[in-house]
């Protein structure tokens, strides 16, 4: 009988001690992650927007006063344009400078166009996270990843060029992936991909 009993409380105590040594992770939850994304955007310095302008957009913003055709050559196909003083409060030029060398290859050539900086920066937005899953990252016991949207932010920025931003070939967006460990029971953000 005292055989059944001792055995009786090993089989406890045993339980016991397997339960205790199995608490499970703290649960990771898509507001979570997406909140450790933007904390990572918001303490990176902020970005201006790369923006495609093709020859409606060059129209738009001349119209808008961004800049001025100030010379056509005997082509009549190229031309170059000066930043206004409000353009260059708006733009700035991969190459420096003041002047937008426009340099289609033909009357037709619908897909030339020509990179502006926004000079407003802003922060990255993130946006969307996806369903997180188990993942394997190297270091980590337990680890998940879920997939959000990254998109720009054109706060600041003038209309024209918001305009212009929404147009075929800008890409405000893209998808991304985030990696996130267990470490000393919470939660980290240890990459974007």
């Amino acid at each position: 009988m005292l055989n059944w009993k001792t055995l009786g409380v090993v089989a406890v105590v045993g339980t016991e001690l397997v339960v205790a040594g199995c608490k499970s992770a703290p649960e990771l939850g898509k507001d979570q992650a997406l909140k450790m994304v933007q904390d990572k955007y918001d303490q990176t310095a902020p970005v201006g927007v790369n923006i495609l302008v093709n020859d409606a957009g060059m129209q738009q913003a001349a119209k808008a006063k961004l800049w001025d055709r100030t010379k056509v050559f005997p082509n009549k196909l190229w031309a170059d344009f000066k930043l206004t003083a409000d353009g260059k409060k708006a733009v700035t030029l991969p190459g420096g400078g003041d002047t937008i060398e426009w340099r289609p290859a033909s009357l037709d050539d619908k897909t030339y166009t020509v990179v502006v900086t926004t000079v407003a920066a802003n922060h990255l937005k993130a946006k969307d996270m996806g369903d997180l899953q188990d993942e394997m990252l190297p270091g980590a016991d337990t680890a998940k990843a879920g997939r959000y949207t990254e998109s720009v932010n054109l706060t600041g920025v003038p209309d024209v060029l918001q305009q212009i931003a929404h147009t075929p070939g800008n890409k405000l967006s893209s998808r991304k992936q985030a990696d996130f460990a267990l470490e000393n029971g919470a939660w980290v953000l240890k990459r974007i991909e």
